[in-house]
């Protein structure tokens, strides 16, 4: 027994000395923090210290009897183990005092504070082994190594693949370059970003062109080209060519500010697999330690007035002892939130950002997907495609819709106000009233004009002409009388297809496409990709009582996502299961009402983000029920005399160890 003992000890130091070497690499500080550090350094005294005591012949100690006092042997070698005991324990001790002063009693480091002292006061009362309370103490402190230098790696992960801080922005003065804080930097300020450096706050592009990595943020290796006029937002790097950027936000509320509050809050979100393992671990600890004491004293008792047998209390408290190693739940209390810590760090990664674990749950439940259209399956870039059924000069139609149209924000508004060629002077425009769902009138050089669809033609009873071609139509009357239509049509996104199919082989039973557009381009755009269902001609009310509809369609634990550009959309991503903003850099809406940021276009982000979560849930499901089988039958077999302190330290630290290096697999998440 001792033999194997120290052979796991020894095979237990050589584990810690590999994962250095292979985790850490050349860094002279062993990637480790200087508590790290120190706990490795009391690790290897005790462990050499206990190897020493233990190759030491008895006659050694046996010799002090004469040489000294009676007994001196005895409490010399007790004194010597005893160190060593408090040279690896004193930490867990004064914890678990703390804890008794605090009436926080039960904890992990109460159960091994009273099953190892509980075995130190067995051997000195027997004159017999320290070997394994010293032994247990040990193991549990490389259990803890283990898990502490596994969280610090994680952390570290996450660090590095978010590491869009930006340390300082350049602010040319006097016709010199001056390094400031980048809080110190007031919007409308001119920054100067060169090659190499990152973007610290968001603005636009003043002066310069520059090929900037944005894979930080989006997942992405490909660059982003920028020229005078293109919006940049914090945490790209540039890598060629010197910008001049004009700042549109302070530091505090740019994207970059924004995504690491994001990230670093996330763990405040519980799921409810932590949760049920913290209120377990409440129940589960008093539970054990009560056993134990009814394991210690109880079947003595019933030895002694039952049965007329001597009690043996001896054994039966080295049960108990045995017990209470074998119960602590470190391994349950520990992997599981890593796990869900380690998959929101794997998912930034990718440039999918989760706002909290209880998200990560939900979304590997999702069976049904429900899609804004315009700018999440299609590009969202409206070009217009042709005039129609105009008395007048197609520039001369396309200048009445677009300054009609000139203090809308919408992209169907944009590609009419590009189409014109020219900059629009606004102060001809007066009396702009819009119509939601239907259109926009208003007075352009004195002249009444309706730019819309279908619907407001009906309103203000104006006949006009359907037409022919697929796309938005927009038609326009003046003063009145129909004066033609403008098609105007968008692009589906060459992933969109693909990610629809991914996701019905990733398990999502039905996918729902949401648009204001008209019922016929809706059906053509939902064939093409392979939608279930398409609901059209929606308002923005419209489209959260149709995510209503769905969601009291839904069956047991399945979800709904909505998936938008986060823009338009708040309110349906905030009524929905789980609210999916894509294309979201910089957009205040999407950070604020989504609980997950896809921060690029893909949509077939949302399939991998959907594969990560059930990553993680399937491993945070393997260490529950690791820990919890192999607890079961080793608490058994403690408690019938067929296990040991051995069994107890596999129990408790081997399975920590196991379910911690398994939670680590959620980081890894590139070949989803």
């Amino acid at each position: 027994m001792q033999e194997l003992i120290l052979n796991s000890l020894l095979a237990a130091v050589v584990l810690m000395a590999l994962v250095l070497r292979c985790c850490v690499g050349t860094r002279p500080d062993g990637g480790m923090t200087q508590k790290q550090k120190t706990m490795l350094t009391r690790i290897l005294a005790a462990s050499a210290l206990l190897l020493g005591l233990q190759l030491l012949p008895a006659e050694i100690f046996a010799g002090l009897d004469g040489a000294l006092f009676p007994g001196a042997g005895r409490w010399i070698r007790f004194a010597l183990y005893f160190a060593d005991y408090l040279l690896i324990g004193y930490d867990i001790l004064r914890k678990a005092v703390r804890g008794i002063l605090n009436r926080q009693v039960f904890d992990e480091n109460f159960l091994m504070a009273v099953a190892t002292v509980g075995a130190m006061a067995l051997a000195i009362y027997e004159n017999g082994d320290y070997l394994e309370a010293i032994a247990v103490m040990l193991f549990y402190q490389i259990g803890e190594w283990f898990q502490s230098y596994a969280v610090g790696r994680s952390r570290r992960n996450i660090s590095e693949l978010m590491d869009i801080r930006p340390d300082y922005a350049n602010v040319e003065r006097d016709s010199r370059l001056e390094r400031v804080d980048p809080d110190e930097v007031e919007v409308g300020t001119v920054i100067v970003v060169q090659p190499g450096e990152k973007v610290p706050i968001d603005g636009v592009v003043a002066e310069g062109s520059a090929s900037l990595n944005t894979s930080a943020l989006t997942g992405e290796s490909l660059p982003r080209e920028v020229n005078p006029g293109d919006e940049v937002i914090s945490g790209c790097v540039n890598m060629t060519g010197v910008l001049k950027i004009q700042t549109t936000r302070e530091f505090g509320e740019s994207t970059v500010s924004k995504i690491l509050d994001l990230v670093e809050n996330a763990s405040s979100r519980k799921s409810k697999s932590e949760d049920f393992i913290s209120k377990f671990a409440r129940i589960y600890t008093p539970a054990v330690c009560y056993s134990a004491l009814a394991l210690a004293v109880l079947p003595p008792l019933v030895r002694t007035l039952a049965l007329g047998l001597s009690p043996d209390w001896g054994t039966w408290l080295y049960r108990a002892l045995t017990f209470l190693v074998i119960s602590c739940p470190c391994a349950l209390v520990i992997s599981i939130p890593l796990s869900f810590f380690a998959g929101i760090g794997g998912a930034s990664q990718q440039g999918v950002l989760v706002k909290g674990s209880n998200y990560l749950e939900l979304l590997s439940q999702t069976r049904t997907v429900v899609f804004d259209k315009t700018g999440t399956l299609t590009q969202g870039v409206f070009e217009v495609n042709g005039v129609h059924h105009s008395p007048l000069e197609e520039e001369k139609l396309l200048e009445y819709a677009a300054l009609a149209e000139s203090a809308s924000s919408h992209p169907i508004s944009k590609s009419l106000q590009r189409a014109c060629g020219r900059e629009l002077d606004r102060s001809r425009v007066t009396g702009i009233e819009e119509i939601s769902g239907n259109g926009v009138i208003a007075q352009v050089d004195g002249v009444a004009v309706a730019a819309g669809n279908d619907k407001l033609m009906k309103r203000l009873g104006v006949p006009h002409i359907d037409c022919h071609q697929t796309g938005t139509i927009i038609h326009v009357a003046l003063d009145g009388k129909y004066a033609g239509h403008i098609v105007i049509s968008d692009r589906v996104k060459p992933q969109a297809k693909a990610a629809l199919s991914a996701l019905k082989r990733a398990g999502v039973s039905k996918t729902v496409m949401l648009t204001g557009d008209s019922r016929r381009v809706a059906e053509l755009v939902a064939a093409e990709l392979g939608v279930d269902q398409v609901c059209a001609e929606l308002l923005p009310a419209d489209k959260v009582a149709k995510v209503e509809e769905l969601l009291a369609a839904q069956t047991g634990k399945a979800r709904l996502a909505f998936m938008g550009d986060g823009i338009n959309d708040a309110p349906v991503l905030s009524r929905a299961d789980i609210g999916v903003a894509m294309g979201a850099m910089g957009s205040d809406a999407a950070i604020e009402a989504a609980d997950i940021v896809l921060m690029d276009d893909d949509p077939m982000k949302i399939v991998k983000a959907i594969k990560i979560s059930r990553k993680c849930l399937g491993i945070v499901y393997q260490n529950i029920v690791l820990a919890l089988g192999v607890k079961a039958v080793c608490l058994i077999l403690g408690a019938v005399g067929v296990g040991n302190m051995y069994l107890a330290i596999f129990a408790d630290v081997g399975v920590m160890i196991l379910a911690v290096l398994n939670a680590i697999r959620c980081l890894f998440v590139k070949k989803l």
